[in-house]
């Protein structure tokens, strides 16, 4: 049986993975310190004698006894909310943590795969973004921490790629949607559906006209486990290349949860990107991949599963956000 460590393997994409390498017959290691991740959303899995959960920040050295085969490095705060509230533990776990998990490939030759962003990009003045492209990012404004961490994640695994014969491959991932999403983490998607669920107006910062492009989670997740099993060592978008403006997709929202909110304007952040499509090529030339869920489809299998979140969630991520604001 084949071995693999999954570092945040309690947040939203790590416990999609744990679910899927079960899937696939392995046995899975899931690392995660909590900060940011959710033990629920792999507790389902503590029953089964092919899964280990170990509480760890992969900040600090990691010992995984026994054989590893894979190692996929997902641990990271991945939010505004999240990186903005802890930019030094952000920074670490793309710095130390990427080392360390380098380290551990090295040591049990096993295959590494790391989860970057298209946050490497920064606000990109090519459009829709290829891999060649190198980005626009301010190092020193507040997404500065998230950006430079994931850039210097893929440095570092191209290093140990180059200089230590370490079989690596680098992810770029674009947005991403699905059950298991946190309410209160500040991004678009789940934002929205939780104005909406509580009857707020929703909240657009900027006029709208920036741009994203959302992927539904299991395209995302067959993607990577495409990728983790091809020979490709540089980095490759994976997201969804259909585009759609923000003030768009609130009335998405607005439509698909029968409200009659309103849509409110704010300022919009400081170095917010104003827009985002991935160019998919290599993907489909290179994995064979493309994504499969559409947006409609995708959307009504999340909202269902917010709207069934217990009431307190509800108001617990509408206070973390004014909270978070002071």
């Amino acid at each position: 049986m084949k071995r693999i460590l999954i570092t945040g393997g309690a947040g939203f994409l790590g416990s999609h993975l744990c679910d899927r390498f079960i899937k696939e017959g392995f046995h899975v290691i899931a690392m995660d310190n909590l900060i940011t991740g959710d033990i629920r959303n792999i507790e389902h899995l503590f029953k089964l004698p092919n899964f280990e959960f170990y509480h760890h920040d992969v900040s600090k050295f990691i010992h995984v006894p026994g054989e590893l085969d894979y190692i996929l490095h997902f641990a990271s705060p991945a939010s505004p909310i999240d990186y903005l509230k802890i930019p030094i533990q952000t920074l670490k776990v793309g710095s130390l943590g990427i080392h360390n998990c380098l380290g551990l490939a090295r040591v049990k030759n096993a295959r590494v795969l790391i989860a970057s962003t298209s946050e490497v990009y920064g606000d990109p003045t090519v459009h829709p973004q290829n891999e060649d492209y190198w980005g626009n990012v301010n190092p020193v404004g507040p997404r500065g921490v998230y950006d430079e961490a994931k850039r210097f994640q893929e440095a570092m695994t191209m290093a140990y790629h180059t200089y230590h014969n370490v079989e690596t491959r680098i992810v770029r991932i674009f947005n991403t949607y699905g059950p298991r999403m946190r309410l209160n983490d500040g991004r678009v998607l789940p934002a929205f559906i939780g104005q909406a669920l509580r009857g707020e107006d929703l909240t657009v910062f900027g006029d709208g006209s920036q741009t994203r492009s959302f992927c539904y989670v299991d395209d995302l997740i067959e993607g990577i486990y495409r990728l983790l099993m091809s020979d490709y060592p540089y980095p490759v978008n994976v997201g969804n290349p259909s585009e759609i403006t923000i003030g768009q997709f609130a009335e998405e929202i607005i439509k698909l949860t029968g409200t009659d909110q309103k849509v409110i304007y704010k300022e919009l952040p400081k170095d917010d990107p104003k827009q985002r499509q991935p160019d998919i090529t290599k993907a489909k030339e290179i994995l064979g991949w493309e994504p499969k869920v559409s947006r409609a489809e995708g959307l009504k299998i999340t909202y269902e599963y917010f709207k069934n979140l217990p009431e307190e969630e509800l108001y617990k991520a509408a206070y973390h956000r004014e909270f978070t604001k002071k």
